[in-house]
């Protein structure tokens, strides 16, 4: 059995407008908040139309099928990633990862696709080039820049998606994030009695403990603490004794 060729919504030649009818900007603003409001699961084309007021066919002259609307629509997500075209490396890491992050958060439905829908739609595109273009400014060279960008969206997305994970598995329950660590606690408490450092450590957090706050703070933490290491293999690049 042969490999089902590659194919995109980026790279199919687009049909000419319509004088009259819906446009694709149309089409995406609607399916990506039909995905905000209801999730993945309940896009479909039939929908999206019914949605728009219009027939399944004026969909399909934008798109041919479902699986190059979600390309649109996650790059509609990479839209919210916006990176100021000149700036120094950390700076532009920085932007990236903050962006990312918040765009995540505002589409929580994104979080599935990332990493399975390509991203080569203009929006992810210039933001990735944007993204290398700070790294090869600042002096990283031949692999370093793929490890470097790696490093920032691996940490940005490894942070986040378990984070927006949580969130709506608790939103799904329908309770708030008080009633759940009301719930959970006796219960930590009891299987981590024998665990000391993690039951005091626990305990600490215990009280007047903001959760969503801490879990901001982790994330500033864990990206500081990524670009000074950054920071410091490019100035042992540059430094005395470099390439020897």
């Amino acid at each position: 059995m042969s490999a089902k060729p590659f194919s995109s919504v980026w790279t199919r030649e687009r049909k000419g407008t319509r004088e009259q009818g819906l446009s694709r900007a149309q089409i995406v603003r609607a399916a990506v908040e039909l995905l905000d409001a209801e999730g993945l699961d309940a896009l479909s084309m039939r929908k999206l139309a019914a949605r728009l007021g219009a027939g399944a066919t004026s969909l399909y002259w934008h798109v041919a099928n479902k699986d190059e609307l979600i390309e649109l629509v996650m790059d509609e997500v990479y839209a919210g990633v916006v990176l100021p075209e000149a700036a120094d490396w950390r700076e532009m890491a920085s932007a990236f990862a903050y962006g990312m992050r918040q765009a995540v958060f505002d589409h929580p439905w994104s979080a599935s696709l990332i990493g399975t829908v390509p991203g080569l739609g203009p929006n992810a595109l210039t933001a990735a080039d944007r993204l290398m273009g700070a790294f090869m400014r600042a002096g990283f060279e031949g692999v370093d820049v793929d490890y470097a960008m790696t490093a920032v969206v691996s940490y940005t997305l490894g942070a986040t998606i378990p984070e927006v994970a949580f969130l709506s598995s608790l939103k799904a329950t329908g309770r708030s994030m008080e009633e759940l660590r009301a719930t959970v606690d006796p219960i930590v408490t009891k299987l981590a009695a024998d665990r000391p450092n993690l039951l005091e450590h626990y305990r600490c957090y215990q009280q007047d403990y903001d959760l969503l706050v801490a879990r901001r703070l982790a994330f500033d933490y864990g990206l500081t603490a990524l670009l000074d290491g950054l920071g410091a293999r490019l100035r042992r690049q540059d430094g005395p004794g470099a390439g020897t």
